[in-house]
C-alpha cells in the first residue's frame, strides 16, 4: 500500500508474517514442523516457516543468557522489526512487520532508491497490538493450553486457523498508535439520577432472568455499566466498538423505536431459527468460564448479557428477554440522548480549542481523546499529523521507563508544543497549536486544561 507523493512514494507499515510455535511439541531433529501451530502466509514455502520460527526460537534462547526472567520482545532490522510474545508457558506468537518506507525515482531509468524508516515503529504500539490479537483469541477460545487439554494438538491449529485467518484481515497496522497501548474505555458521562435508573434496569433483569450472570451496558460506544472484571472488559468493549457494533450500524430511520438481538438469530420469529450466541471466555476463581454473549440494541444503547454457557438457550428465553429489555431499553436510550442534548446546549458550541488531549487513567482504564475523530479497527481518523502521533508515542515510552511522576515539554519541528504529564497512575498528553508561545506560556496553557476539563482530577504541578 503506498501514499503517491509528488514524486516518491510513500509505504505505510504492513504485515510481513504472523505465527505461534510451541517448541516443545517437536524437539527432534526431522519434526521441526510439529512446532509451527499456526503461519500466515500460509502459502510460504515449509522450509522457509521452520527456518524463520526456528530464528526466533534462537534469539529468544540467546537473549535468555543475558536475563533468564526477560527474553527478547523484538528484534529490530534495516526492512522489518519482529515482534516476540509469551502468552503462555512454552507458547509464543510472532509477528513481523515491515517498516515504512520511501521509494525515491532515479534518473536515466534506474531503479528506485528504497530508503527504510525503521525509527518510524515503535515497540510500544505493535507490541500492544500483538497482546491483543492474543486476548482478542482468549475471549472467544479460552487459553491454548485449554484446546491442547481438550483435544490435543490438533484442536489447538484448527481454532488457531479458524481465529487468526479472519482476524489478521482486520488488522491495520498503519492506524495502531497510543490508544492501543493504553487498550482503555471510554466512559459515558451521566448525571446521577440517570445513571441510576441504568443501575436499576440492570439489577430489575437480573433479579427477573436469574440465568443472567453479568451485564453490560453501553450508550454511543460507550461504557455507562459493566459487572465484569476490569480485563475481561477491556476485551470485550474492543470486540464490541470494533467489530460488532460498526458491523450493525445501519442508520436507524428517523431513530425508530426500533430494538433487536445483535447476536444470535436475526430473526428469532422464524420458526426455522437457531438460538446459537457466541460463547465468550472470562475469568473466573478457578480458572475461566464459558459464557453465552446476547447484545440486545435499542436506539444508540446496547445491553450485554452473559449466561453461562452449561445452560442451553430457547425461543421461550429469548422471547421472553426481548419483551422484557425491549421496552425499557428504548426507554432508557430516549432519557440519556435528552439528557446528552441538554449537557451539549449548556456547554454551548465553542470555537475550535487550541489544544487537543489524550488521557488515560491506569487504574479504572478510563480514556479520552479529542485527537481520534474515529478509532475502529479499520479506520483511525486523527486530526492531527502522523508525526506529532509519533512524538506522543515517544513521550509515552520514556514515561513507562520510570516510576515516578513526572512532565515532558517537546517543541515540534512544525510550531506545535506537545506536553506529557505523568501523574499518580494517570497520563495526560496534550498537542498545542500555538506557535509564537514560550516555555512559561505553554505550561499555564496546559493548566488551564487541567482546570477545566479535568477539575475533579488532581495532576501533580
Amino acid at each position: 500500500m503506498y501514499v503517491p507523493g509528488m514524486q516518491e512514494k510513500q509505504y505505510t507499515p504492513s504485515l510481513l508474517s504472523f505465527f505461534v510455535y510451541n517448541p516443545t511439541f517437536g524437539p527432534r531433529e526431522g519434526e521441526e514442523e510439529k512446532k509451527i501451530l499456526f503461519y500466515h502466509p500460509s502459502d510460504v514455502e515449509k522450509n522457509e516457516k521452520i527456518r524463520n520460527v526456528g530464528l526466533c526460537e534462537a534469539i529468544v534462547q540467546f537473549t535468555r543468557t543475558f536475563c533468564p526472567t526477560k527474553p527478547a520482545n523484538s528484534l529490530h532490522t534495516q526492512k522489518n522489526r519482529q515482534f516476540f510474545f509469551q502468552p503462555e508457558e512454552n507458547f509464543w506468537i510472532v509477528m513481523v512487520v515491515r517498516n515504512p518506507m520511501v521509494e525515491k525515482p532515479n534518473k536515466d531509468g534506474k531503479p528506485p532508491t528504497v530508503e527504510y524508516q525503521e525509527e518510524e515503529i515503535l515497540d510500544t504500539v505493535y507490541g500492544a497490538v500483538v497482546r491483543q490479537c492474543y486476548s482478542m483469541y482468549k475471549l472467544f477460545n479460552g487459553t491454548f493450553g485449554r484446546a491442547v487439554e481438550a483435544g490435543g494438538v490438533e484442536q489447538l491449529i484448527q481454532k488457531l486457523e479458524k481465529f487468526f485467518y479472519r482476524y489478521l484481515q482486520t488488522l491495520h497496522l498503519q492506524s495502531c498508535d497510543l490508544l492501543d497501548v493504553f487498550g482503555g474505555i471510554s466512559f459515558f458521562p451521566l448525571d446521577k439520577m440517570t445513571y441510576l435508573k441504568i443501575q436499576s434496569f440492570v439489577n430489575r433483569v437480573e433479579e427477573s432472568l436469574s440465568l443472567i450472570k453479568y451485564t453490560a451496558f453501553l450508550y454511543n460506544d460507550q461504557l455507562i455499566w459493566s459487572g465484569l472484571e476490569q480485563d475481561d472488559m477491556r476485551v470485550l468493549y474492543k470486540y464490541l466498538t470494533t467489530s460488532l457494533f460498526p458491523r450493525h450500524s445501519e442508520p436507524e430511520v428517523n431513530n425508530t423505536l426500533f430494538s433487536r438481538f445483535l447476536t444470535g438469530p436475526t430473526n428469532f420469529k422464524d420458526p426455522e431459527a437457531k438460538f446459537r450466541f457466541p460463547k465468550i471466555y472470562v475469568g473466573a476463581e478457578d480458572g475461566y468460564e464459558e459464557l453465552h454473549l446476547i447484545v440486545y440494541k435499542a436506539m444508540s444503547a446496547a445491553a450485554c448479557f452473559m449466561i453461562s454457557a452449561s445452560v442451553e438457550l430457547t425461543r421461550e428465553f429469548c422471547e421472553q428477554l426481548d419483551s422484557l429489555v425491549g421496552p425499557q431499553l428504548t426507554l432508557l436510550a430516549s432519557d440519556i440522548c435528552e439528557q446528552f442534548t441538554i449537557n451539549r446546549r449548556i456547554s454551548g458550541t465553542e470555537k475550535e480549542p487550541q489544544f487537543k488531549f489524550i488521557y488515560f487513567n491506569h487504574m479504572n482504564l478510563a480514556e479520552k481523546s479529542t485527537i481520534h475523530m474515529r478509532k475502529t479497527a479499520s479506520v483511525c481518523l486523527t486530526s492531527v499529523h502522523p508525526d506529532l502521533m509519533k512524538i506522543l508515542g515517544d513521550i509515552n515510552c520514556d514515561f513507562a521507563r520510570v516510576d515516578e511522576d513526572e512532565e515532558i515539554i517537546v517543541k515540534a519541528m512544525t510550531d506545535y508544543w506537545v506536553v506529557g504529564k505523568k501523574s499518580d497512575q494517570r497520563e495526560l498528553y496534550v498537542i498545542l497549536n500555538q506557535k509564537n508561545a514560550n516555555l512559561i506560556e505553554v505550561n499555564e496553557e496546559v493548566k488551564r486544561l487541567c482546570a477545566t476539563q479535568f477539575n475533579n482530577i488532581f495532576f501533580l504541578d
